[in-house]
């Protein structure tokens, strides 16, 4: 098996050492591309409260192209679909080498406070936040009542 590249491990060390207020981030000791993610749902969002598993993988040729982050918490977002993958422009086109994981986590954990539905993933979600933020608040807020709670 291949072994992590100096750049993976010092992130790795960096996130353990350095942690990020309401993230926890747990490598896979079987495989040093892949984390185990919790977010707290940050607070004054309707995710407060809440706790939402993510994993993040890194691909062969990180950093060269972006991590792979998804949700296993289900979540209602416009910016996060059924499947829980993620609307975010530096898991896309603007991603750069000089990322790191950290703040792709970090900007996962902005977009949880702050959803952009004009750029959506979930259009539902998206047609209702534009339609009626205040309903939409209150149904992510029951996603977050009834599927992330802490365990």
């Amino acid at each position: 098996m291949a072994q992590p590249t100096p750049r993976i491990i010092k992130e790795t060390q960096n996130l353990a050492k350095d942690k990020v207020q309401g993230i926890d981030v747990t490598p896979d000791p079987q495989n040093f591309k892949h984390f185990f993610v919790i977010i707290s749902g940050p607070p004054n969002t309707p995710y407060e409260g809440g706790v939402f598993d993510v994993e993040l993988l890194l691909p062969d040729d990180y950093p060269m192209s972006p991590p792979k982050c998804v949700f296993n918490t289900k979540i209602y977002h416009p910016n996060i679909d059924n499947l829980g993958r993620i609307c975010l422009d530096v898991l896309k086109d603007k991603w750069s080498p000089a990322l790191q994981i950290r703040s792709i986590l970090l900007s996962i954990q902005v977009l949880l406070s702050s959803p952009n539905p004009d750029d959506p993933l979930n259009n539902e979600a998206a047609n209702l936040w534009k339609a009626n933020e205040g309903q939409a608040l209150m149904k992510a807020r029951e996603y977050t009542q009834k599927y992330a709670k802490k365990h």
